[in-house]
């Protein structure tokens, strides 16, 4: 008797059913202060607690060389947002023997080869007049890459800049920072002291902004193509305490004006990268801001009661709208002027606070009612995100004000996301407002606030990119839904302490930076896809028990081109049968952009950044009517032109 097989897979492409449109915003960045996202990260600055206000007893991350003497001094402060200056005493100076400061960096300073980079500081002298040598060295003190010269130093506070300009040198990264001086003081006291504040080293940033951003992470994302930027966060939005939330109105303008704040993941931040920074991104890579606006509710779960106490802070939201979109007649919209971006902003999106359904209180009803009133009121084109989501309880999920917008947040199992995938979003009411998908994450099998998890890599693993396609496809084909999605974290510093949460996309130290498969996955479905969502079906698809081939399908109503996205999370190849109806014609011709993995265990990494990354080759045999195979483990993008 002869032995029966299985039928293959059959996809069928529904070509001439249009179930709705792919949203123009659908693909975009989270991003907040987290992993040393920022500082130590996308932020060019390479000077680590920069500001000296780290920790209030002690210059953590500063040392002295020479013999010299260095503290935290209160008396001496730059001004009241610098509000301590770190004290050098030189008297210990002398022509063998240089006496200054190091720092280090975050784990180390990048050196590259004929590089220029730009060093400044402020300073005041008592029984000093210098000269000061700035110079980037090794760390072990053998090499200098580069030095220039502070002939002499004031008895006031003021600024001091020089350039360091590398050579022909190998790129490295045990490198530091060390100003520094033969002088132990005066020709009548040689009991000098100096005073350094916002000591900072800028190398080349992306598109030469002026405090600007990392070149390669920045390529990386821009890469990507996203549509938009959801900032500042997160729980660096909120803070662990009303002191510590993100006040946007002290992180603009001068820096030497901005007093820094404590993240909620435990390090400090300068506030170097602020308001006008964020904006300054989205600028570069061409995305739109998503603005989230501090609502009155912090990590510690204190809240703002509504009406009077919360009003100065439905006020702050109100400007800091303006300073993003308001023109130059306006009070916010001039201060953004000044601050070196003159344009106006669109601004089609805000978000009234961030996870509020952590709010046991119930209070969140009130204060998104007074912030959606008085935003609507004065923006009536402006879209209100609520933080309650539709996974929350009932009683949470409490509107007066209906949301234009809900905010849901997704950490999965990659095995969770792959059973939710194929109908996970079927069952919502069209008719009850769209959704954003603000965080969301697949793991492998240990979940991110699991203590365990911390021995695994910063980045995920081929398993976790194979659960974030197959999440992507429902994402895709629900986008009349779904109107904007964005995975988080984006961004981790490697080095040991560097990393507070995993997994993460994008992986960096000091010198090097690298997207892991999860990164790749996400820059193909960003920037391959097309306007409308095409109804599809399928036939004898694989499962046990959880579903193992995922799909979905777009088109460019432009030109006409069908773009299918298929993953494959089997460990065989799997051979798919692909009907497309409601075209005359599909192309012989066409093109295929796969990633795949040998196992899912597969990753990338600093020393092996481009282990797994996307290929691209022409695939021929097309129609209405063939066969495909799909690789082991592999995500494709099928490009197919009708005619």
């Amino acid at each position: 008797m002869a032995q029966m097989t299985n039928p293959i897979p059959q996809l069928i492409i529904k070509a001439d059913q249009v179930t709705g449109q792919v949203s123009p915003m659908l693909y975009g960045l989270m991003t907040e202060e987290i992993n040393y996202a920022y500082e130590g990260g996308l932020y060019g600055e390479l000077i680590r607690n920069r500001t000296f206000k780290a920790n209030p007893h002690e210059a953590i991350f500063w040392s002295a060389v020479g013999g010299a003497v260095i503290s935290i001094d209160t008396n001496q402060p730059l001004n009241t947002a610098l509000n301590v200056s770190l004290k050098l005493d030189t008297s210990k100076a002398s022509k063998t023997c240089p006496a200054g400061i190091v720092n280090g960096g975050y784990w180390g300073i990048p050196v590259r080869p004929n590089t220029t980079y730009h060093a400044s500081f402020y300073a005041k002298a008592e029984d000093f007049k210098g000269p000061l040598t700035v110079s980037l060295a090794s760390t072990n003190g053998k090499t200098v890459w580069a030095a220039a010269t502070v002939p002499k130093v004031s008895g006031d506070w003021q600024k001091y800049e020089v350039t360091l300009k590398t050579g022909e040198v190998a790129p490295s990264k045990d490198n530091q920072l060390v100003i520094a001086t033969t002088k132990p003081g005066t020709f009548f006291a040689h009991h000098g002291k100096i005073w350094f504040q916002q000591v900072s080293l800028f190398p080349p940033t992306y598109k030469n902004r002026v405090n600007g951003n990392r070149p390669d992470l920045s390529q990386l994302l821009d890469d990507a193509q996203p549509k938009f930027l959801r900032f500042p966060g997160g729980n660096y939005l909120e803070g662990d305490n009303l002191k510590e939330h993100f006040d946007w109105k002290k992180t603009i303008g001068p820096l030497e004006q901005r007093p820094g704040h404590r993240s909620p993941w435990g390090y400090w931040s300068t506030d170097g990268f602020g308001l006008p920074e964020f904006l300054g991104w989205c600028e570069d890579l061409h995305m739109e801001p998503v603005l989230a606006v501090f609502a009155g509710y912090t990590l510690n779960h204190n809240y703002v009661k509504p009406g009077p106490d919360l009003a100065p802070y439905v006020q702050d939201a109100l400007d800091e709208i303006e300073y993003v979109t308001g023109e130059t007649n306006t009070i916010w919209g001039a201060r953004r002027v000044r601050d070196g971006h003159p344009a106006a902003f669109k601004l089609h999106y805000v978000e009234i606070g961030n996870e509020d359904w952590f709010d046991e209180s119930g209070s969140y009803d009130g204060r998104f009612t007074q912030f959606y009133d008085a935003i609507k009121a004065k923006y009536p084109q402006i879209q209100c995100i609520s933080t309650v989501g539709n996974e929350q309880s009932e009683k949470k999920r409490v509107h007066s004000r209906k949301p234009d917008v809900v905010d849901e947040h997704y950490y999965r199992s990659a095995t969770d996301f792959e059973q939710e995938a194929p109908n996970r979003f079927d069952k919502y009411d069209r008719n009850d407002g769209k959704i954003f998908i603000g965080e969301w994450a697949a793991y492998e099998d240990i979940v991110p606030w699991n203590k365990k998890s911390e021995q695994l890599a910063p980045t995920p693993s081929f398993k976790a990119a194979l659960g974030d396609a197959a999440w992507m496809t429902a994402l895709e084909r629900n986008s009349d839904l779904i109107v904007m999605q964005c995975y988080a974290p984006l961004l981790v510093n490697v080095n040991p302490r560097g990393r507070q949460w995993r997994p993460n996309l994008i992986g960096y130290d000091a010198l090097n930076s690298y997207g892991s498969p999860s990164y790749y996955a996400q820059k193909m479905f960003s920037t391959q896809h097309g306007d409308q969502i095409l109804a599809t079906d399928s036939q004898n698809m694989p499962a046990d028990p959880t579903p193992k081939l995922f799909f979905d399908a777009t088109r460019d109503s432009q030109n006409g081109k069908i773009i299918l996205k298929v993953v494959n999370s089997l460990g065989t190849t799997q051979p798919v049968k692909i009907q497309i109806n409601g075209v005359a014609q599909i192309a012989a011709t066409g093109k295929a952009v796969f990633l795949k993995a040998d196992r899912p265990e597969d990753t990338n990494s600093i020393l092996e950044p481009q282990k797994i990354v996307p290929v691209s080759e022409t695939v021929n045999g097309l129609g209405t009517d063939f066969i495909r195979d799909f690789p082991a483990y592999s995500i494709t993008v099928l490009e197919l032109e009708t005619k």
